[in-house]
C-alpha cells in the first residue's frame, strides 16, 4: 500500500501533536516512527490507520494505484497495539478463528499452524484471560502479522515479550511480511532494527 501525507497535522485543544508532515510511505518498505514518550508517535500511527482525523492537511491511501476512502481503510490494515484488547473469554484458537472471519489470513496457513509458529499450541484451548502478558502479546502479534493485508501497523509490538519473543517477532516479520508496507511506532532499537527508514516525530512540532 502507498500512503501519502501532505502538510498533515493533528492538535488537541491548542497544542499541536505534529504538523507539516509531508511523507510518502512506499509499498513493501518498512518504516519506524520514533520520538520521546508522549511525543505523538501513536497519534500519527492512528491517523495513518484512518481511525483519527487530521486537524489540517491530507492523507491518501492507494492500493495497487486505486484510491481508498477513509471509511474503507480498515479493510486493508492489520494492527497490533497496547491499547487494543483481546477477547479474553475466548481461547486463542477461538479468537483467531473469529478474527479470520473479517480479516483473512495469509494463504496456506491454518489456525493450528499459526499457534505452533507462535509457540502457543499447548495453550490453544485455554481462555486468553489465563495467559501471561507475554502470551497475550504473541496472540496480538499473530492476528496482525498473519492477516492478509497490505498495510501492517505496529505500536510497541514487543511489549511484554522476552528475548525469545523478540527473536520470534523478527523471524515472523522476515518470513511472512515481506511484501507489506510496515510502519512501526517505537523507540526500541530491537523492535525497529529491520526498518529501512525513520521518521522522528519531534521534527514535526
Amino acid at each position: 500500500m502507498h500512503i501519502l501525507l501532505s502538510d498533515a497535522g493533528k492538535k488537541f485543544n491548542r497544542e499541536w501533536i505534529f504538523r507539516g508532515v509531508d511523507f510518502s510511505f512506499e509499498p513493501g518498505k518498512a518504516y519506524a516512527i520514533t520520538g520521546p514518550n508522549g511525543s505523538g508517535k501513536s497519534t500519527l500511527l492512528q491517523a495513518i490507520a484512518g481511525s483519527m482525523n487530521l486537524s489540517k492537511g491530507n492523507i491518501q491511501w492507494l492500493n495497487n494505484g486505486i484510491s481508498i476512502n477513509t471509511e474503507k481503510v480498515y479493510n486493508y490494515i492489520s494492527l497490533a497495539a497496547p491499547y487494543l484488547e483481546l477477547i479474553e473469554e475466548m481461547t486463542a484458537k477461538e479468537f483467531l478463528h473469529f478474527h479470520a472471519s473479517f480479516k483473512p489470513l495469509l494463504p496456506a496457513l491454518t489456525i493450528d499452524t499459526i499457534l505452533q509458529l507462535i509457540g502457543l499450541e499447548k495453550a490453544a484451548d485455554k481462555q486468553i484471560r489465563f495467559y501471561s502478558s507475554g502470551m497475550k502479546q504473541r496472540v496480538k502479534l499473530a492476528q496482525a502479522l498473519f492477516s492478509d493485508m497490505p498495510l501492517l501497523l505496529l505500536d510497541e509490538p514487543c511489549t511484554n515479550l522476552d528475548s525469545a519473543g523478540y527473536q520470534l517477532y523478527h523471524e515472523l516479520i522476515s518470513t511472512y511480511c515481506k511484501n507489506k508496507t510496515i510502519i512501526v511506532s517505537s523507540n526500541d532499537a530491537q523492535e525497529i532494527g529491520f526498518c529501512t527508514e525513520r521518521i522522528l516525530i519531534t521534527n514535526y512540532k
